[in-house]
């Protein structure tokens, strides 16, 4: 499984944030099947000092999502809490939103700048807008979604690849984190959209104006 490209910038932001001597820690997280691991294994890969994977092979939703990590939070106490902005399977862009709101912490979206003030336990987002660039000053700890434009994911080389082996990844279960999942929504059938025609070559205008005049009956 790939990493979705908004939480490997999400995952650099922290990397950069900790290099810069504003993190002691980056620990990536994911919630999925089994072969999630894989995922993790490009996060240790790039700089993540550990990973955490809330085993689960159902297909889940936002608001799930949010109430699993929120518990993650209440357990691991961090600082700041990166997310990639969207999903690039079904697009939803609800997570970070609702996990901010169950944690009661203030959150900066579609980030496309991050600047931590350790002194003042501040965070200053700055987010593209229709009519502009806003900026946002965040009390930490804060959740923050990041946007294409926030950096450019590094590479894992191949030293780093041999060393993200022996990273620790733990693995925890929705009954450890005491979160029970119930979905409101069911997926009751998915349809292929119809097979279109295919196209035809017209050899001249007079050939045009007859199919349109006769077969699709428009002019």
């Amino acid at each position: 499984m790939s990493m979705n490209p908004f939480c490997e910038i999400a995952l650099e932001e922290a990397l950069r944030i900790k290099e810069a001597g504003l993190a002691t820690e980056v620990v990536a997280v994911t919630v999925g099947p089994t072969q999630s691991v894989e995922t993790l294994r490009t996060g240790l890969a790039m700089g993540a000092d550990r990973a955490i994977h809330v085993e689960e092979p159902r297909t889940l939703y936002p608001l799930s999502i949010a109430k699993i990590l929120k518990a993650l939070v209440d357990l691991e106490k961090p600082g700041l809490l990166l997310l990639g902005k969207q999903a690039i399977d079904d697009d939803c862009n609800q997570t970070g939103q609702m996990v901010a709101g169950l944690l009661q912490w203030p959150q900066g979206t579609f980030a496309s700048k991050v600047v931590v003030e350790q002194e003042k336990q501040t965070v200053t987002v700055e987010r593209e807008v229709d009519g502009g660039i806003e900026t946002l000053c965040l009390d930490l700890p804060a959740v923050i979604t990041t946007d294409l434009r926030l950096n450019q994911p590094r590479y894992a080389t191949l030293p780093n690849i041999m060393k993200a082996k022996s990273k620790p990844i733990k693995k925890i279960t929705l009954q450890e984190l005491n979160v029970e999942i119930k979905s409101d929504i069911e997926i009751v059938q998915v349809n292929e959209p119809p097979k279109r025609k295919a196209g035809v070559i017209l050899s001249s205008v007079d050939e045009l104006i007859d199919k349109l005049k006769n077969e699709a009956r428009v002019i």
